[in-house]
């Protein structure tokens, strides 16, 4: 094991392997530890965006088309209404087990020459060190990679932040034939069923509410053409759960550490942008390392978060609210351009200012729906 390094980076799921493969394209030194053993999993919706797969191909990191399903839009579904909107042209997303994605990442990171340390456990920083039990490693930089929980945020007194809307999402695989090439967003009375191909014979389902309560069985009872759909279809893995929430850190460096993904902050899962997020704060971060310049990632980190938080919060707008989802799908079928450019503004192909007449056009739509 090596005594010292350029990068050390805590956690090894995408967001650290995203850092620890931005640091060694600009040449330096890396070791990652996570305690866990490969493939890592997680209970996420599996989507990745536009702007994702174009964060991660400036990774180096190419998804094999037979190892992922294409998402070529959006669809909307509430009692018995549905709007859909494609990606912008040229562009689309990408459905991936979050474990084939792990998989791949990690392959990326030890072709560019990182140490990858699996079931190491870090027990805290100090100074130009990280201990590991009974030895420590001298590094330059510190990355945070471990999550929302993050410890590192804590050891760096990082933590003082804002939390708004927590809720709790619950992630399952059903054997069914995919019926479409859209993420699915149903909305309900309390809850959020999220729909995307895994495979050519899988689907994977999330559902999220502010109910810890309510589980995904009672949750898709709640959503009746979803339910309807998996009608039948065999369960081909275990429920998982996580907490989500739009989540701001005031700081997320200090002296020599930084943070990233979740444990930079966090946006809600509606967005689908959670990963892209990260793979585009290892690219700036990374690109950090060398003039030893950590201010620069803390404003292109407000910077990056910016958009994606703005949309957390324009699509909650619709949480628990049945008459302003119906009529929100309505003006979207009868603006169908502001949809798509709402999308467009989702994924970064435009910019919030040349949607401000859409915005006029979607609030005369409600109005008027």
């Amino acid at each position: 094991m090596v005594n010292s390094t350029d990068v050390f980076v805590i956690g090894g799921g995408p967001a650290g392997l995203a850092a620890a493969i931005a640091a060694r394209q600009q040449g330096l030194r890396v070791v990652v530890a996570d305690g866990a053993k490969p493939p890592i999993d997680k209970a996420c919706g599996e989507a990745l965006m536009p702007d994702a797969i174009t964060a991660l191909g400036r990774l180096g990191v190419a998804v094999p088309a037979s190892e992922a399903c294409p998402l070529r839009g959006v669809r909307f579904l509430s009692s018995g209404l549905s709007a859909e909107t494609v990606f912008p042209s040229n562009t689309s997303g990408l459905s991936i087990r979050r474990t084939t994605l792990h998989r791949i990442m990690t392959e990326r990171a030890e072709a560019l020459g990182a140490d990858l340390l699996w079931q190491r456990t870090v027990t805290g920083i100090a100074g130009e060190y990280v201990d590991l039990g009974e030895r420590s490693i001298r590094a330059r930089w510190i990355v945070g990679a471990d999550g929302a929980n993050s410890r590192v945020r804590r050891w760096a007194n990082l933590e003082a932040d804002s939390r708004t809307g927590l809720r709790y999402a619950f992630r399952r695989h059903y054997r069914i034939q995919p019926w479409t090439d859209r993420m699915e967003i149903y909305w309900g009375k309390r809850v959020q069923g999220y729909a995307t191909a895994a495979s050519n014979e899988q689907v994977c389902v999330a559902v999220a509410s502010r109910d810890p309560r309510l589980r995904l069985e009672e949750a898709l009872s709640e959503l009746p053409e979803l339910n309807a759909r998996l009608r039948g279809a065999e369960t081909v893995s275990a429920e998982r759960g996580s907490v989500t929430a739009n989540r701001k850190l005031k700081r997320v460096s200090r002296g020599n550490v930084a943070l990233i993904g979740d444990a930079s902050g966090t946006v809600d899962a509606i967005t689908g942008e959670g990963l892209g997020l990260s793979f585009s704060q290892a690219v700036v971060l990374a690109g950090c390392f060398r003039p030893g310049n950590l201010g620069a990632y803390q404003a292109a980190h407000r910077r990056l978060a910016l958009r994606p938080l703005l949309m957390a919060r324009l699509m909650l707008t619709l949480d628990g609210h049945s008459r302003f989802q119906q009529r929100t799908l309505r003006a979207f079928r009868r603006h169908p351009e502001v949809f798509r450019r709402l999308l467009a503004l989702h994924v970064g192909s435009l910019s919030p200012l040349h949607i401000a007449l859409d915005g006029l056009t979607l609030g005369w739509g409600l109005l008027t729906a």
